[in-house]
């Protein structure tokens, strides 16, 4: 349970994040109720409203902080390209497994709460962040080709989202090799090599 000076210290806020994700990483996050951030939180039931108008707004919180720290690693990982958009694109992969690994309770706010993110202000911007990582490296990638024989950026930066997303879904979860001998991470680099190769973006 949060320690119950978080309150006194005027950290209410966080300290109601921090017990959410831990609930979210428990029960899920669509299973949790305001009380029980509360009560994990350490504080009365009724301290919640003084920062969220309901839970949802709490779910939102949690994944707006998702969204950012996503979106700043994958723009550490990209590095405007250097040292080529390959190995660069590789590296947002990597970044991608290591968020949703490390920092589950977020990552399922972000995808799996049934948030609309279109409907909120924060989580448009922060998400069109993440999102723009994945655009300006699938727009370097295609460089080398002419023009018109460029495929769409916004549906390569699709398919790769939602190549990576599977593969946290049916292979990074729960006890290793599980579901495959194969690591999550090789199954994404083979996987995303596949699709480039296809679309003639590398050699091989």
């Amino acid at each position: 349970m949060a320690d119950r000076r978080a309150y006194h210290h005027g950290n209410l806020r966080e300290a109601l994040v921090e017990a959410t994700v831990a609930l979210i990483e428990e029960k899920g996050p669509l299973a949790f109720t305001l009380a029980e951030a509360a009560r994990q939180a350490g504080v009365s039931a009724a301290a919640p409203y003084r920062h969220f108008k309901g839970r949802d707004e709490l779910l939102e919180e949690v994944a707006r902080q998702g969204f950012d720290e996503f979106a700043d690693r994958l723009a550490a990982a990209f590095a405007d390209g250097r040292p080529n958009p390959l190995a660069a694109f590789m590296r947002v992969g990597e970044a991608y497994l290591a968020f949703a690994r490390e920092r589950p309770g977020h990552y399922m706010a972000m995808f799996e709460g049934g948030l609309s993110i279109a409907g909120n202000v924060e989580l448009t911007r922060t998400s069109n962040r993440a999102r723009q990582v994945l655009l300006d490296a699938a727009e370097q990638l295609s460089a080398r080709l002419p023009p018109e024989a460029r495929p769409p950026a916004r549906m390569m930066a699709d398919h790769i989202f939602a190549l990576a997303h599977g593969v946290v879904e049916l292979f990074l979860r729960g006890r290793p090799g599980g579901r495959s001998p194969i690591p999550a991470s090789e199954m994404l680099e083979s996987g995303v090599l596949i699709y480039l190769r296809g679309l003639g973006l590398i050699d091989g």
